[in-house]
């Protein structure tokens, strides 16, 4: 098995993995972190895509705003 093929098995099953704690979490704080994952994991996905842009962008506008402000929120 090549390791772009594994990679992208090992991302998206955390991706998978991450997105379900989102939606089946309890605690509020750990499924925002959880969703940070998924957006780092999705962000990889995009680096072995060859999509760099889109990779950093997704983690600065989401990870550091989105994220951000909805953890204040929540921790509000």
């Amino acid at each position: 098995m090549e390791f772009k093929t594994f990679a992208f098995y090992f991302l998206a099953t955390v991706l998978v993995f991450a997105s379900l704690r989102v939606v089946t979490g309890r605690n509020r704080v750990h499924a925002a972190l959880n969703l940070v994952l998924a957006f780092f994991s999705a962000s990889g996905i995009w680096v072995l895509l060859q999509a760099e842009f889109l990779a950093i962008a997704l983690i600065l506008v989401y990870v550091g705003a989105v994220m951000v402000l909805f953890l204040f929120v929540v921790m509000l």
